[in-house]
């Protein structure tokens, strides 16, 4: 993977975030501690980071509200690391715009799996025929990954957004639950439709908030979706 990699690591506990620290070195990235959400946001305001390791309980600011500011930044993929591995905590975090979610304590060859899995998404599948694409009001723009709804820029997680651009390059095509795991995951599909679920009806969540009065993404019952005309 060409270019250097930075990945900011926002763990409180000391040895944790040491040894997130060891695994991304042996991936050949570059890490940079923080202890608390205060830290983590001076971070933040320095620089653009590659890929986010963020836990849930930080003193200063927890994670949710460093997320919540990351958001505000624009596409930046965030895996969340933490011991709340509750149902109710995985699916509110990945709503509020976390991109994966990895139980304490954590296998360190899945950790470093999931890195590269969700870099490589980043990284490449960016490299988009258009610069700019278009539906209705949207306007992607695949260069500076920013979408623009109603004149109104918003904030996707970087699933979200490789969704919508999915969708948006072949907006007349009917997309599978399989369709879009495999291209926007690039992991084969097994069947469990809910991880799909809650990224579109995160998407169009959003989408609906910039423009009330306007569908965007259609579900034609037993076949997936595709973008409403």
């Amino acid at each position: 993977m060409p270019g250097k990699i930075d990945i900011l690591v926002v763990e409180d506990d000391e040895d944790i975030n040491q040894l997130l620290c060891k695994i991304i070195k042996k991936s050949g990235y570059y890490p940079q501690s923080a202890y608390s959400g205060t830290e983590a946001i001076m971070y933040l305001e320095k620089q653009n980071w590659d890929l986010i390791l963020l836990d849930l309980m930080l003193p200063g600011m927890d994670g949710k509200a460093v997320l919540e500011k990351i958001r505000e930044q624009g596409v930046m993929p965030v895996i969340i690391i933490s011991a709340k591995n509750e149902k109710e905590t995985k699916v509110s975090t990945l709503r509020s715009g976390a991109d994966d979610f990895i139980t304490k304590p954590f296998d360190i060859d899945e950790v470093s799996a999931r890195i590269d899995s969700l870099l490589r998404r980043y990284r490449y599948t960016n490299k988009a025929t258009e610069r700019v694409l278009t539906h209705k009001d949207i306007q992607l723009n695949s260069e500076e990954k920013t979408v623009y709804v109603n004149g109104q820029k918003i904030s996707l997680t970087v699933r979200e957004y490789h969704i919508l651009k999915l969708f948006m390059s072949s907006p007349k095509k009917i997309f599978s639950k399989a369709n879009v795991f495999e291209s926007v995951w690039n992991e084969l599909f097994y069947g469990d439709d809910n991880t799909v679920n809650v990224h579109i009806s995160n998407l169009r969540n959003k989408l609906s908030q910039a423009n009330p009065n306007e569908e965007y993404i259609e579900t034609i019952w037993g076949m997936g979706y595709r973008m409403k005309s």
